[in-house]
């Protein structure tokens, strides 16, 4: 793993343990297909192909989040972010 790889999935990984649980989404694609997260995903693309032949898989499960989301606004489902250009209000207090 090269070392622009290694940032992006420390990047990642700081996301994933820092910020996602203070927020007050969830992954749209996980909660209408289950399966992982978004950053789950493409923490995993980046480590099996690298940063430039992950970009293509990586647009491709970020436009399906987006139309998971999509999906999900026509429902009563509440608390999804598609990953796009929405804010994400952050929580940094309790729970």
């Amino acid at each position: 793993m090269g070392p622009l790889t290694r940032a992006a999935d420390a990047a990642i990984r700081g996301y994933q343990q820092h910020l996602s649980p203070r927020k007050s989404w969830s992954c749209a694609h996980l909660v209408a297909h289950g399966g992982r997260s978004c950053s789950a995903a493409v923490r995993e693309i980046i480590a099996a192909r690298g940063l430039v032949r992950g970009a293509v898989p990586t647009a491709l499960r970020f436009l399906a989040c987006y139309r998971a989301a999509a999906l999900l606004a026509q429902t009563d489902v509440q608390g999804v972010c598609c990953c796009g250009g929405i804010p994400i209000p952050f929580r940094f207090g309790g729970r």
